[in-house]
This record gives structure tokens, sequence and C-alpha cells, in this order.
């Protein structure tokens, strides 16, 4: 009987894998037609691995409409002001609509906000970002510049996340990064959902500092707006 159970759990486990990466092949990152940064004073830079894969950050989009920031992927990508700093205990939030959920892509992608961000636009670039899903997941990840988990390769989920109804409905997400003494507090539509230590993310091969740049996280093939991007001191 064991032997037996063993059989299905692995054969469950295989189709699982497979399923997984059938979906990830199905979905790779695409080329936005008028692609580039139009607003002023930004910069932009895609994931070293769609570097690899040959995408370039033209085939991703970041526009003003209106009071919204739009953004378009296309590949992973990072943006950022270098005006933009923020240092000591501080707070980071904006607002993400994504109006048509999972519009461009067959599965839920991330988006959201970054801190902690030097050397930025070089192979050395290090930041923090946490991101949510229209699933009601949200990652913790960073760049050090090789990529770091800090909740896990696909993210965690949390009652505080908003789900969209189904695909092409609206979802929205308040997402806000803080740096508290000696703890960095990840935030989302007003609940805390993930917290660490200072110490163990400014640390060798991760964040050089968490004073630095702040900016907007985007997965690939997401499209959405983000208002109030805001930094708050304590």
């Amino acid at each position: 009987m064991r032997n037996a159970y063993s059989s299905v759990l692995a054969i469950a486990v295989i189709l699982f894998v497979s399923t997984l990466t059938a979906a990830q092949q199905d979905d790779p990152s695409r080329a936005i037609a008028d692609g580039g940064i139009s607003v002023a004073g930004w910069k932009g830079k895609i994931d070293a691995n769609e570097e690899a894969r040959g995408q370039v950050l033209n085939n991703a989009k970041f526009s003003q409409d209106g009071s919204a920031l739009r953004f378009t992927t296309g590949p992973a990508v990072t943006y950022w002001n270098p005006a933009n700093t923020a240092s000591g205990n501080y707070t980071v939030k904006a607002t993400f609509k994504e109006p048509k959920y999972m519009n461009l892509n067959n599965h839920s992608h991330p988006y959201g906000i970054v801190i902690a961000g030097n050397d930025m636009g070089t192979d050395q670039q290090s930041y923090l970002y946490c991101a949510a899903y229209g699933n009601g997941n949200f990652i913790v990840r960073g760049f050090g510049p090789a990529p770091f988990q800090l909740n896990g390769r696909r993210g965690s989920p949390n009652a505080a996340i908003n789900k969209a109804a189904g695909s092409d409905e609206p979802v929205i997400q308040e997402i806000a990064l803080a740096v508290k003494n000696d703890k960095i507090e990840c935030a989302i539509n007003g609940t805390v959902v993930a917290a660490y230590d200072k110490s163990a993310v400014v640390t060798a091969g991760k964040l050089k500092s968490t004073d630095g740049v702040y900016g907007l996280r985007f997965g690939h093939n997401t499209e959405g707006l983000v208002t109030d991007l805001t930094v708050t001191k304590q």
C-alpha cells in the first residue's frame, strides 16, 4: 500500500513540474512595439537572464499616462529615477492597478516597489523589491548583484493581497517597503506581510546598504498603471 502511495505521489510531482515547465515555456517574454522609456529622468535595466535570451530594454515600455505611470513588459525590468533616493528610516509606497489581469500572460506575474538601489544600471547593481501577484501571492527578492530570494522562488500567499476575479478582470494593490531601524518590512494593502532583520539583508552577496535609489519592478509580460509613488521619512 505504501509503495502504491509513493508511486502516485511521485507521478503527481512529475506532472506538476512538467505542467509548470510547459507553462513557462509557453510564456516567453514578448517584445513590445514602440517600447522604451518616455518618462523624463527615468532609467531601466532588464534582468541578466533576459539579456542572455536576446531581450533588450526597448522591448518593454514605460510611459506617462496622465498622473499615472504606465508599464507594459516585455522582459522583466526594473525602472528608477536617479533623483529618487531615500536613506535612514523611510517608507516607499505606490498603488498598482492591473486593469486586465493576465492580459499578456498565461499565469500571474508580479509588480512592486524597489528600494536600496546602488550601482544601478551596472552589472554590480544591488536592490530589494517586494511585489504582489494578482492571484494573492507576494514575493520579496533582491539582487546583490546575484539574485537572492527572501520568501521562496515563487513567493507566498497572504490574505491581505487582492485577487483578481478572473482573467482580464481588474485588480489593485497598494505596496509599501519600509526601513525601520533594524528591520525591513513589506506591507500590502495596509498589512505587513513580511519583515526581515536588516543585518540578514545588508551583507556580503546581498544589499550594499538600505540607503539608495527607489523605483519600480515589473515581471515579464505584465501591463498596468502605477499611481501615488511616494517616499515618507520616519
